[in-house]
């Protein structure tokens, strides 16, 4: 099942499916570890449009909410 990024909830892990946006964005993405086919488990996600938490390759990395929207999940159990 796909979902957006922001949709995970706290533990929630999925596989990185895909990224909505231009070679900028996912240049960005990519230097923080957040790649096509690389394992994210969402730690945290703050309300009001504040940052979320994930951890990719035992690291934990804060994105804003407007570029987890754009990151696309296939959610694994």
């Amino acid at each position: 099942m796909r979902k957006l990024l922001v949709e995970l909830r706290a533990g929630e892990s999925g596989i990185i499916a895909g990224v909505t946006g231009g070679f900028g964005l996912q240049r960005r993405l990519a230097t923080l570890g957040i790649k096509i086919n690389k394992k994210v488990r969402m730690i945290t996600a703050q309300p009001f449009r504040g940052p979320v938490v994930v951890e990719v390759d035992g690291a934990r990395v804060a994105i804003g909410m407007g570029i987890a929207w754009k990151v696309l999940v296939e959610v694994t159990k």
